[in-house]
Parts: C-alpha cells; structure tokens; sequence
C-alpha cells in the first residue's frame, strides 16, 4: 500500500478555507470546500475525532455543494468546555452554518457520535435543515439503549482526568489507533489522521480531544422519540462491516419508518467507512443531498421544464 491511490492526492489538492467562530464561549474551527450560492452540507466528526476526518470526503461533494467541516467542542482546534451537552453541540452546528455561509436549508452529515450530534441539531433546529444523513449511526429502542456518556456517574471514573503526554512526535503518532480499529486502511490516510490529531505541550506531544468529554455529557435514552419527531428528511449510510455497537439498529430504524427510511450499506466498508471507500461513500452522499434538494425545488424545475416545453426557456 506504498503508492498513494489517486483519491488521496486528488483530495489533498483540492483547496478548503479556514474559518472560525465562537458559541457560549467557546471557539469552534471549520474549513470550507466549494462554492458559496451551491447547496449547504456541514459534516459531523466522531468521538475523539476532528474535521480532517472528512478531508478526503469533502472534495468530492464540493462540485455540487458548498461543504462545511468543523472541529467540535473538545475536539481538534476548537476550544474545550468544562462541561458538554446536545444542545450546545446543536448549536455550534448551526453557527457553523450560519458563518461558513451554507444558505437556507443546508444539509447535516453526521458519522458515529457526530450521529448523536446531527440528531441534536435536528431536534433543536430541524425546521430550517433540508436533511440529515447519519452515517453509522443508529437510534435504539429505549429498552435496549446504552448511554456512552455520564461517564463520572455511571462509571465512577475521575472527572477532568489528563491524556498522556508522549517524550516526542514520533513514539505519538506510533500510537495513533481507530476505535473500533479495522483492517486495510492506507498508513497515509492513518498519519494525516494522526498528524492533526496531535499538539506540542510541556514535556511533549499529547493528542487534542478532551478525554473528559463524555464525563457528564448525557446523550440521552429520547434518541429514538427524537428521531421520529424530526420534520426533516433523513437517511442512514452504514458500513456493511461495522463492529461499532451505535450502528447496531439500523433494521429497528427501518421498521418504525414503515420500511421508507433510505438505507444504503456501502459494500466492503467498516466503521470508520469514509477511510475505506472515500469515492463510493462520497459518491452515495452526494445522490442523496442532491435528490433531497430536487424535491426541494421540484416546483422551479418543473417550471423550468414548462417553459422549455413553450419555448420561452432560456440557457447560459
């Protein structure tokens, strides 16, 4: 897996725009692809994640899309908080929305936790979304659910613990792992991943996520009720491999939707499945949030088409 496949370069040559803006005080990093006026879509990272993790996703949507990224609170190079929750991750969301200029309606794309996230977003602002789109994420029925947060509580771990300081860059990137970890993914994909993931501190390197992030934070067993009240469209990617236990209910979302709820399971993919198959996920997305905006705006093409039909049409 020395050469480097062509998705990758292509990825990194496209160009993003840096941005940056502050919710309950705290300041949340974004970068940008695309054009402003094309349809918004902003994307989700996981737990102990950042935006890099769409950085060879995000290229592909940007012909037909003005695509936002952003670092989480307690993630990347955005700020940490003393305490979390879904309705401030929801908001710093919708900020990002507003100040990387995603228009009216755009669309939210959340993997794993960013699942969590984009269920939060569409809980508290899914009136003025075009879509959300979980991706390895599902909603249990509540008397199956698991709570990943309260972790100070349900635990009874030591809130505000510290990450591990390593003597240098090297022996930090060394340990760099996916949870769930799986098979088959390119060591340049692993170290761009990791390269962003870490900070220079006292004594050495030490990665950026808060590892008190989930100390408090409560995720909540209303997932599911909170899913079906969205008023949005939504759509559920996963990873026909997927060992993350979050991604378990997809058939429990299928039949509470009366069998209606798209689902596309991307072949040979695992969790993390945008490092897997970064085109053919990129790829399914895009189909999607397109025929989501087709509906829309179905009145202006049928317009369109009517003024074709009378010959009053006019093209650029």
């Amino acid at each position: 897996m020395s050469e480097l496949p062509s998705w990758y370069t292509r990825a990194l040559a496209e160009p993003s725009q840096p941005g940056s803006v502050t919710v309950a005080g705290a300041n949340i990093v974004f970068e940008t692809w695309g054009q402003s006026g094309a349809p918004g879509v902003v994307l989700i990272h996981g737990s102990n994640a950042h935006l890099e993790w769409w950085r060879f996703t995000a290229p592909f949507l940007a012909d037909k899309f003005h695509v936002a990224a952003l670092d989480l609170s307690g993630n990347g190079n955005s700020d940490w908080r003393t305490t979390y929750s879904g309705k401030l991750f929801a908001d710093e969301v919708w900020a990002v929305c507003q100040a990387a200029g995603l228009g009216p309606a755009p669309y939210v794309v959340g993997h794993s936790f960013g699942g969590f996230v984009a269920l939060e977003t569409g809980h508290h602002y899914g009136e003025q979304l075009g879509g959300v789109l979980f991706m390895d994420f599902t909603t249990a029925p509540p008397d199956e659910y698991l709570e990943w947060g309260m972790r100070a509580k349900r635990e009874g771990v030591e809130p505000g613990r510290k990450l591990r300081t390593y003597a240098d860059k090297a022996t930090a990137l060394g340990r760099f792992r996916l949870i769930p970890e799986q098979p088959g993914v390119h060591p340049a994909l692993l170290a761009h991943m990791a390269e962003y993931g870490l900070k220079e501190v006292e004594g050495g390197w030490t990665w950026k996520f808060d590892p008190a992030l989930f100390d408090h934070l409560e995720m909540g067993v209303g997932q599911r009720d909170k899913y079906a009240r969205l008023v949005c469209p939504s759509a559920l990617i996963l990873g026909e491999h997927s060992e993350d236990e979050g991604a378990f209910y997809a058939a429990h979302m299928s039949s509470i939707t009366a069998d209606m709820l798209p689902i596309v399971t991307v072949p040979n993919t695992y969790h993390h499945l945008m490092f897997d198959e970064p085109v053919a996920v990129a790829m399914t997305m895009k189909i999607l949030l397109l025929e989501w905006h087709r509906q829309r705006h179905q009145a202006d093409m049928r317009a369109m088409l009517d003024a074709t039909l009378a010959g009053t049409a006019t093209s650029d």
